[in-house]
């Protein structure tokens, strides 16, 4: 049976709000960002592989991190990457590694799961995504899980689902990040979840699916039927990938589909999209503090994050709420309220400082 399960991690962002150690060259997902001694990236694939076997699991990234998924996964070989030759937003993407899949087996239910979000209890993680594969193996559904909000957060995307007594939720519709009015509105209505960006479906449900909703797309890149999985492959996606159009799978999918259904699950998630969000995920001091890698002191300090190189010696005093990150040619500084301005602090810094 678990023959039939797949999976495929989403490995070619930036994570710009990450800067500085999240960088063009080596991104988040390549980094212990939460200090456990093992990457984002290498996380998720420990998470999935309780589940799914090791040569099932395929890493979707850029060309320009081939180097870096197999330093880090060492476990599994090229012929389980997808490299994408540009940036083209998701959709792409899903499609070109259900096509992959179905080549290799046709009766593959797949989850497709972010590279850096972070997961507290696995073992719910991982009886979830089996209810969600028992699921889409007996019906022609596209799923995905959505989060329990536990407050109003303009962050995220929301999901409205039918009520019912059912495990499995019909979903109404998606809404992209809402205004704090809105998303404390959809608290209070209790039939929203928040949209984390894991699906789960057969790969014949997705296919029917892209030839419906994008049959442009689907149509390049069934072209080359006959390359999945064998030497041509690459070259073929070198050649025909940029050609799809740049269009991400809630909008060019999920949000067109009649039959997209949602589990409520809880298990303890956080996209780690900023440095807030991690500070808000890791364990603290008897005053609000984080220190990631660093031995330190805070003297008349709270509410801090410090994240260094490994063992690097800080004093922090006088300093409430503020981010300080120390890489080998870069310290950032600043306050935790500020943490949206950091991509165009990051840009500033590439035009003065280089």
């Amino acid at each position: 049976m678990k023959n039939n399960y797949y999976a495929v991690i989403m490995a070619g962002g930036v994570g710009s709000r990450f800067w500085p150690v999240s960088t063009q060259e080596n991104p988040k997902q390549f980094h212990d960002m939460l200090g456990t001694g093992k990457s984002l990236i290498q996380n998720t694939f420990e998470r999935l592989e309780k589940l799914i076997p090791k040569k099932n699991i395929l890493v979707a990234t850029n060309t320009r991190y081939k180097n870096l998924v197999l330093e880090h996964l060492t476990e599994i070989d090229e012929s389980q990457l997808l490299l994408e030759p540009a940036m083209r937003n998701t959709a792409p993407c899903v499609l070109y590694s259900a096509m992959k899949i179905s080549n290799l087996n046709s009766d593959a239910v797949m989850v497709i799961a972010p590279s850096d979000h972070f997961i507290e209890n696995e073992d719910e993680f991982v009886r979830n995504i089996k209810t969600a594969f028992d699921a889409c193996k007996k019906q022609d559904i596209l799923m995905t899980l959505g989060i329990k909000p536990s407050h109003p957060n303009t962050g995220y995307g929301y999901i409205k689902y039918e009520l019912s007594s059912t495990e499995i939720k019909k979903v109404k519709n998606f809404t992209e990040k809402p205004n704090l009015e809105k998303a404390k509105q959809f608290l209070q209505e209790g039939d929203y979840l928040w949209n984390a960006g894991i699906f789960v479906w057969s790969v014949q449900s997705i296919l029917k699916s892209f030839k419906e909703s994008l049959p442009e797309m689907y149509s390049v890149l069934n072209q080359g039927l006959s390359s999945w999985n064998t030497p041509n492959e690459v070259a073929f996606i070198d050649e025909n990938y940029r050609k799809c159009d740049n269009i991400s799978i809630d909008y060019g999918i999920m949000e067109r589909a009649k039959n997209v259904y949602i589990l409520p699950v809880e298990f303890g998630w956080n996209d780690l999209g900023t440095w807030g969000s991690l500070y808000d995920k890791l364990s603290k001091d008897e005053n609000n503090n984080v220190a990631v890698n660093a031995k330190i002191v805070f003297n008349n300090a709270t509410g801090n994050i410090v994240r260094t190189q490994k063992g690097k010696k800080v004093i922090v005093q006088g300093l409430n709420n503020f981010i300080i990150v120390e890489t080998e040619d870069t310290i950032l500084i600043l306050p935790k309220l500020d943490e949206q301005e950091i991509k165009q602090i990051s840009a500033i810094a590439t035009e003065k400082l280089n």
